[in-house]
């Protein structure tokens, strides 16, 4: 399975941005698919969470309001609307994949609940 993020760069604070992350290699449909990001001397830490179906999201509590995760199974993609963009949002952003979920799993925000990882895109935020 891979995951290939995408749509990063830079912003001023204010500013909107919109991640992508294209799945290849397995069944998207089956995947609860998860955002984490890492800032500079910080550890990795969640972001935004949606269930198979799409019905069930969850967000870190300092974006709620701001991001927007979502996905299009027919794609095969999973997507993180930022808006009103932070300083303290510059960080790498990854998509993750968990394999595990079953239909009626809640969105997982424990990075161990995730077995697929991307490599990152960058977000920096200038204020």
């Amino acid at each position: 399975v891979q995951l290939q993020a995408s749509g990063g760069g830079l912003v001023q604070a204010g500013g909107d941005l919109r991640l992508s992350c294209a799945v290849s290699g397995g069944p998207f449909s089956r995947y609860g698919m998860g955002w984490f990001r890492q800032a500079p001397g910080k550890e990795r830490e969640f972001v935004a969470a949606i269930s198979r179906s799409g019905r069930t999201t969850d967000y870190r509590d300092s974006v709620k309001g701001r991001f927007t995760i979502s996905r299009d199974n027919d794609r095969k993609a999973v997507y993180l609307q930022m808006n009103s963009l932070r300083a303290e949002d510059t960080a790498v952003y990854y998509c993750a994949a968990d394999s595990r979920a079953i239909l009626t799993s809640a969105p997982r925000s424990a990075e161990r609940g995730y077995d697929y990882w991307g490599q990152g895109t960058q977000v920096t935020v200038s204020s």
